[in-house]
């Protein structure tokens, strides 16, 4: 009886974790919902200003920026990593964190000094365990990350970028491609030289604007906001990977508990049935030895 008393207790057990983690898989699910919604049409935003920033660049004015031009001082860099706050996501702070700790050594190889920018609390807690310097944390930032608070970080940034304090920005996510796909990136905010690049799409070679008043004050205004949304997009990214990671995560745990219940409740039952077979034995063998 000992031994079926165990498996119930196990199995009891289980039911109550498949609980708590089906629980979490739904609220992970409409969180990404949300997240999933707000991403894409950050990204429309974002890859139509990029366009409109790379076709200001290379339609033949005199629309030089100085956040489009590569720098030549190595002198301090920064690295955003965008981390979690809460784990049980699977292997999505790790991967984050190899690639943020690869383009570190990286930036370090080329640049005098780099400055950790770290937002999770996760990826706080692993560099304080590696004791690796952090410059600023954010912790604020979870599921649901506002323009408003990305705006005041971004902010800063590009203030110590113009004044010279910073000579380059990196930053370190999870990128969203689809629901199926999502992978740890490095990619560099500061310079904008990427939106510099020309197109590869022939039936653009040629664009011709009018500029109103000047070229070189429209830049002055869309390219630092394309610094801007570029980091929100980033922020935005790492929230849906984040709840995708978890929903895929609590999904499989909930059906490896299903199938420790089913596993423990067929042994259950065959165990109940020896100790009862036993029982009905000791009564037969019990009554017959009274005649």
């Amino acid at each position: 009886m000992a031994k079926a008393k165990a498996l119930d207790k196990r199995r009891k057990s289980i039911k109550n974790i498949r609980k708590i983690t089906r629980t979490m898989e739904l609220v992970s699910t409409a969180q990404f919902r949300r997240a999933m919604e707000r991403a894409i049409a950050a990204k429309s935003y974002s890859q139509r200003l990029v366009q409109l920033v790379g076709d200001l660049a290379r339609s033949g004015h005199n629309t030089s920026h100085p956040l489009l031009s590569s720098r030549e001082s190595r002198g301090r860099a920064a690295l955003f990593i965008l981390t979690a706050n809460r784990g049980m996501c699977g292997g999505y702070n790790a991967g984050i964190l190899r690639a943020g700790l690869a383009q570190l050594e990286a930036l370090r190889r080329e640049y005098d000094e780099v400055e950790l920018y770290v937002s999770g609390k996760r990826g706080l807690s692993f560099l304080r365990y590696r004791k690796i310097e952090v410059a600023r944390a954010f912790t604020e930032f979870d599921h649901k990350p506002t323009y408003e608070e990305v705006l005041a970080v971004a902010t800063d940034v590009l203030t110590r970028y113009q004044i010279g304090e910073l000579d380059r920005v990196d930053v370190a996510y999870s990128e969203f491609i689809s629901l199926s796909k999502q992978q740890a990136t490095t990619t560099t905010l500061l310079p904008l030289t990427s939106l510099a690049q020309v197109d590869q799409d022939a039936s653009r070679d040629e664009i011709e604007y009018e500029f109103l008043p000047s070229a070189s004050s429209i830049l002055e205004e869309v390219v630092p906001n394309a610094f801007k949304v570029q980091l929100f997009k980033c922020f935005l990214d790492a929230a849906v990977s984040e709840q995708i990671a978890r929903m895929m995560a609590m999904k499989a745990a909930t059906d490896n508990a299903d199938q420790m219940i089913s596993a423990l409740t067929t042994t259950y039952n065959r165990a109940r049935q020896s100790q009862i077979t036993n029982e009905i034995i000791e009564v037969i063998s019990g009554a017959s030895a009274l005649q």
